[in-house]
């Protein structure tokens, strides 16, 4: 039984005079940051600019040329910094160049999504949310691009992950389903540590903190 003292448990992430550079070229650099729930954050930037970069490396995908990256786990007034290798545990990521099991069936991905990550709804709630009743069964290399790209998102933001990372959320959706996205993100704002990487203002227009990577360069 849960005690109903207990607080809730906050987790927030510190980017420290943080870098990355490939070869001889800096993608970035020189960026401090605090990310948390009640700040959600834009990183801005033209096409080729680093980004994905930058969000993947505050994920711990790739590795920093420079600086560091805490994530912190709050409980009360208990603050305790979490290993890298559990960051993961905290993680929902969604991006075009991110990947689903094209063999599985809409329902089969979702149930195999919830053995490694808890979802905040019910399976059956998440197919009614996409609209996409009429297509549980179908295997998912026969989606649209705009189809897998939704899926990709409510993996993302149906996660019970405390930590949300969206890179280019609408890329591949019409205007109807884009109007879908900006509805169920609001269901997570200031709940979840929201980080989203885009070049168009109306994918990130509610966020409180913009990074325009474009001023991160030597």
């Amino acid at each position: 039984m849960t005690n109903s003292l207990q607080k809730e448990t906050t987790i927030s992430i510190s980017a420290q005079n943080i870098g990355k550079r490939f070869e001889r070229e800096w993608i970035f650099r020189k960026l401090s940051c605090d990310f948390c729930s009640t700040n959600p954050t834009a990183i801005v930037g033209s096409n080729g600019s680093g980004k994905s970069t930058l969000i993947k490396t505050l994920i711990g995908y790739l590795p920093l040329s420079e600086g560091k990256i805490l994530y912190f786990d709050t409980q009360s007034d208990k603050k305790k910094s979490v290993l890298k290798e559990n960051w993961q545990n905290y993680i929902a990521w969604a991006a075009p160049y991110t990947e689903l099991i094209e063999e599985f069936t809409l329902l089969e991905q979702l149930k195999f999504h919830q053995a490694f990550k808890s979802f905040d709804i019910e399976v059956e709630e998440i197919i009614e949310k996409l609209d996409f009743s009429n297509t549980k069964s179908k295997t998912i290399r026969f989606f649209s691009s705009g189809m897998k790209q939704k899926l990709k998102l409510a993996l993302a933001i149906y996660s019970d992950a405390k930590i949300v990372f969206l890179d280019e959320p609408t890329s591949n959706l019409d205007k109807q389903n884009s109007e879908w996205y900006l509805q169920e993100i609001n269901t997570i704002l200031n709940k979840k540590v929201l980080i989203i990487a885009s070049n168009q203002e109306s994918e990130y227009h509610f966020c409180s903190q913009i990074i325009d990577i474009q001023n991160l360069k030597p």
